[in-house]
């Protein structure tokens, strides 16, 4: 199995907020490759077009909260891992980002850098072991198949 080396980590942030777009790729645009969006659509838009590792998204932002915005990728994006920020100590939204979103982790606004680039980095990690351990279950179904195959082939001899 080889393993090409990963450029950067690749990171979607929606927030409905410019200002916070902004903030967050001239933080973080030399340590990871970051997409912006300024709503959900324009999220799942990015996705499309897109492979990312990690998504951060705001909570509060009209038309569709974070969570919601979370829960509806899920059956297409299932691999991206998730973080919640929100301005707000909603334990209502924490739960349901936890239940629906699959969130990974919750944080408050404004993020403290180097806090949040250790959930990023934790994140990928998490993410990258995921892709592993599908990949190691797939050998390991296979090699298992082709010893089926041929432990019939021998009782058929």
């Amino acid at each position: 199995m080889e393993n090409k080396p990963q450029e950067k980590i690749r990171i979607l942030y929606v927030d409905d907020e410019e200002n916070n777009l902004q903030a967050f790729k001239a933080t973080f645009r030399r340590d990871y490759k970051i997409f912006i969006a300024i709503s959900a659509s324009e999220g799942r838009e990015v996705l499309e077009k897109e492979e990312v590792d990690v998504i951060v998204t705001d909570q509060r932002m009209p038309g569709e909260t974070g969570v919601e915005f979370l829960e509806s990728i899920i059956p297409l994006y299932p691999h991206p891992i998730r973080i919640l920020l929100t301005g707000y100590t909603d334990i209502q939204a924490v739960i349901d980002a936890i239940n629906k979103g699959q969130v990974y982790h919750y944080l408050t606004k404004p993020w403290e850098e180097d806090y949040l680039r250790t959930v990023i980095k934790n994140a990928f990690e998490i993410h990258q072991l995921r892709i592993e351990n599908e990949k190691l279950t797939t050998a390991l179904i296979k090699s298992n198949d082709q010893l089926e195959f041929l432990l019939r082939q021998n009782l058929l001899s």
